[in-house]
C-alpha cells in the first residue's frame, strides 16, 4: 500500500472507508468486524481499507491520524466524516444513510 495508490482509490471510488488501526490496539480489532458488518450491510459500494497506523506511519500522518483507531469516510472523493477513540458505530451510521442513498441514485 502506498499513499499515492490510496489517493487514487480514494478518487475512483464513489465512497470509502480508512480504517486506521494498531497491532496493539484492542479496541480497534473488537470494533473492525462490527464496522465491517455495518458498512457490508448498509454502504455496499463503499470500499473498506484497513490501515495499520503503525506499519505506514507515513500514511496516518498524511491523513493526520495520530490515534486509533480512527475511521475516516470519504464519499464522492472528499472526507465527509471522521471518527476516533470513542467512536459510535451506529451514529456514524446514521449519519451517512442520507448521503449514501443520495450518492447511488445518481
Amino acid at each position: 500500500m502506498t499513499l499515492e495508490s490510496l489517493q487514487e482509490t480514494l478518487r475512483e471510488k464513489p465512497g470509502v472507508l480508512l480504517y486506521f488501526s494498531g497491532e496493539n490496539c484492542n479496541v480497534c480489532h473488537a470494533l473492525r468486524p462490527k464496522f465491517k458488518e455495518a458498512f457490508d450491510t448498509h454502504f455496499p459500494l463503499v470500499e473498506q481499507i484497513y490501515i495499520d497506523a503503525h506499519e505506514f506511519p507515513e500514511i496516518a500522518a498524511h491523513f493526520q491520524v495520530f490515534s486509533v483507531p480512527t475511521m475516516i469516510v470519504y464519499l464522492g472523493g472528499r472526507e465527509f466524516a471522521r471518527e476516533g477513540r470513542a467512536v459510535s458505530l451506529h451514529g456514524l451510521v446514521e449519519k451517512l444513510k442520507r448521503p449514501y442513498a443520495i450518492m447511488t441514485e445518481a
